[in-house]
């Protein structure tokens, strides 16, 4: 592996393998140059080398006495332990947070779950569908007259799951400096997104930023915010919210001067959206996009992952990089003075942590 790069260079990660959320976290501290050792099953494959990327593999039987001694050994040097298995698990296995603090009073234990650590469905098998959806975040997303549609795993496992599990390590991390302390991470999907829909619960009951599905100004209701299918089948997205944008929107489409009145009137906007729709079908998504691309029209065109890697925007900021033959995301958020980087993950687990020293 590459010598480590980043902000977070220097912190000792123990990551306890797991699906979604948990190897994104790690991702994240290992892209900011956190030292990462993924304690895995033996035999384990690599599900996605983009994800798992920047990791010291160790292979562990973790219900063997020698599997348990390494667990223990890497927990007292560790910075940084992330799990993601439900509650008890890591308990039963003698590797909970109250022997392991016991054992390294400065860890920070993170905790990925989805419906948190405790209440009546802890124990309860999920996925991101589930978790958003008694949030009120699946409830919003969709056509109206439609059933939901789910936003991919973006909005539970990434948006309120990783995400907010890095900013808690991040927080503990910071606190941990003032006392001296490690403390429990409890972070849960549904606590994530929950949060996520703190915009929407300050709205006052705003009928523009409504959460009824597909009558919201931001939720594909307005016709002046949404996607529009083109002439070739492909698609391009407009967000013309504020009136000078949208003015500009329509006098650089040569859309009908007749939609410049009564944009916020959400009487107009079926109609409006129809006529554009009809407009919009007239070019090409290439031919669009030259036309409006840059503009304060608020426009761009809807790219599959294959499409935005050339996009040259996406190409001038190094948003993917080529790495040992594959495709990898950019780390980010970036840094001027200490920036991250892609790096390998190689098998010498066992080996790191026998070097490390005690925090």
């Amino acid at each position: 592996m590459s010598k480590a790069a980043g902000p977070l260079s220097g912190l000792k990660v123990i990551e306890f393998a797991g699906i979604g959320p948990g190897p994104h976290v790690a991702m994240l501290l290992a892209d900011m140059g956190a030292e990462v050792v993924r304690i895995e099953r033996p035999g384990s494959p690599v599900t996605n080398p983009v994800v798992e990327r920047a990791r010291h593999r160790a292979a562990i039987d973790l219900k063997a006495d020698d599997g348990k001694a390494f667990c223990l050994d890497a927990a007292s040097k560790a910075d940084v332990l992330i799990e993601g298995f439900r509650p008890g698990v890591m308990e039963r296995l003698g590797l909970g947070p109250d022997e392991l603090l016991a054992l390294n009073p400065r860890l920070v234990y993170a905790r990925m779950t989805g419906w948190g650590q405790d209440g009546p469905l802890a124990q309860a098998a999920g996925h991101d569908i589930n978790y958003i959806a008694i949030t009120g975040a699946l409830a919003a997303v969709g056509r109206k007259g439609e059933t939901a549609t789910p936003p991919q795993n973006l909005v539970g496992d990434f948006g309120g799951g990783s995400m907010y599990c890095a900013l808690g390590i991040v927080a503990a991390l910071f606190e941990r400096e003032r006392s001296g302390k490690g403390q429990v991470v409890d972070a849960a999907i549904v606590d994530g997104a929950t949060s996520l829909m703190s915009f929407f619960f300050g709205a006052g009951g705003r009928p523009f930023l409504s959460t009824e599905r597909g009558e919201g100004m931001l939720s594909g209701g307005a016709h002046f915010y949404r996607c529009f299918e083109c002439a070739d089948g492909k698609e391009v997205s407009v967000g013309a919210i504020e009136p000078q944008f949208y003015a500009e929107l329509l006098a650089k489409s040569g859309a009908s001067e007749e939609l410049i009145q009564g944009q916020m009137n959400p009487a107009n906007w079926d109609e409006y959206a129809d006529k554009l729709a009809a407009h919009f079908k007239t070019r090409t998504q290439a031919e669009w996009t030259q036309l409006l691309e840059g503009s304060d029209a608020c426009f761009a065109p809807v790219l599959g992952l294959d499409e935005a890697r050339d996009h040259p925007h996406m190409k001038a900021r190094g948003a993917y990089v080529q790495h040992e033959g594959d495709w990898h995301t950019a780390p980010a958020p970036r840094f001027s003075r200490t920036p991250g980087a892609v790096r390998s993950s190689d098998d010498s687990g066992t080996e790191v942590v026998a070097g490390w020293s005690r925090s």
